[in-house]
């Protein structure tokens, strides 16, 4: 039997990011530079009808390359038709049948560790643009959750994986509900898909697309906000070096001025009420008490209460 022509080719991703970039307010030199440090996003793209996690492969293929004395291609992503075993944060589950859209990228730690923790949200950056581009009004909850109206439509989760003690990857897992429409009770009243916002069905092979383009454009611009912070000295981002990723998460998130209750894992072990003021340099959430005290939180995650 001949091999199954790939689900998606580099090159698509690759015209795709450029075609994105023309469009940006960046230099042309920036955008280009922006476009080399992403581009390995997608170079590989493995495709299942079903498996248990698209991240659980991933490492299963940077194990197998360490066995055999080579690396992971980095930017390689791992897609999947249903996912039988799928879980979100704190081991929730996460519906995933037929109809949406399931993958996950790794990606070499090639970062310094400040920049490394933004990735999550470059990729929540990535999920929200998508979603917009495909017509929908969407918002990022803190970090990462896509939702509209309060209906979470993609999320992420982030995991970083160690092989042979040497070589570090970076699992980028998005779950993103496209055509889908049937979700279990204890969900219906918390989810929607692209679908039952349109009102039609998608091609999920070019939202796809578009997904991955998006991910190389932020993935190689926290790269770029890193050589440009390196450049001044700074191995710790500061405002100036991350502005253009920070900048644009603002514009997309519905989260800075929100009431919000506040924990590790907020729906089993809620910490604090607050009021969310900003984000800092490094994608922290910054919190107002209501005693006036200013926290700021790197990791957890919130839920809104107004």
């Amino acid at each position: 039997m001949p091999p199954r022509e790939p689900w998606i080719v580099h090159a698509e991703i690759l015209d795709r990011l450029r075609a994105d970039a023309a469009d940006t307010c960046f230099s042309a030199t920036m955008a280009e530079t922006v476009c080399r440090y992403g581009a390995p996003v997608g170079r590989v793209v493995e495709h299942h009808r079903r498996l248990g996690r698209c991240m659980e492969r991933l490492r299963e293929l940077i194990h197998a390359a360490g066995r055999q004395g080579t690396s992971l291609a980095s930017g390689t992503v791992v897609v999947a038709d249903a996912l039988s075993g799928s879980s979100g944060r704190f081991d929730r589950s996460w519906f995933a049948p037929e109809g949406g859209l399931w993958l996950a990228l790794a990606w070499a730690d090639t970062l310094l560790p400040a920049y490394s923790g933004l990735l999550p949200l470059a990729a929540g950056i990535a999920c929200c643009e998508t979603v917009r581009g495909m017509g929908a009004d969407c918002a990022i909850r803190w970090v990462n959750d896509v939702h509209l109206a309060g209906r979470k439509i993609a999320g992420i989760l982030s995991e970083t994986v160690v092989a042979d003690d040497t070589e570090r990857f970076h699992l980028l897992g998005i779950g993103f509900n496209v055509n889908n429409i049937d979700f279990p009770a204890e969900l219906a009243s918390e989810a929607t898909s692209l679908k039952a916002i349109t009102g039609h069905c998608h091609d999920r092979r070019r939202v796809a697309v578009r997904l991955l383009a998006r991910l190389a454009w932020n993935i190689g611009l926290l790269h770029h906000c890193e050589a440009r912070g390196l450049a001044h000295g700074q191995e710790t981002p500061n405002v100036s070096a991350t502005a253009p990723l920070i900048d644009r998460w603002r514009q997309l998130t519905d989260t800075i001025g929100r009431r919000v209750v506040y924990g590790y894992d907020v729906v089993k072990r809620p910490l604090f009420r607050a009021r969310v003021v900003d984000i800092d340099a490094t994608g922290g959430l910054r919190l107002a008490l209501d005693d006036g005290t200013l926290l700021s939180r790197y990791s957890g995650e919130i839920r809104y209460l107004d």
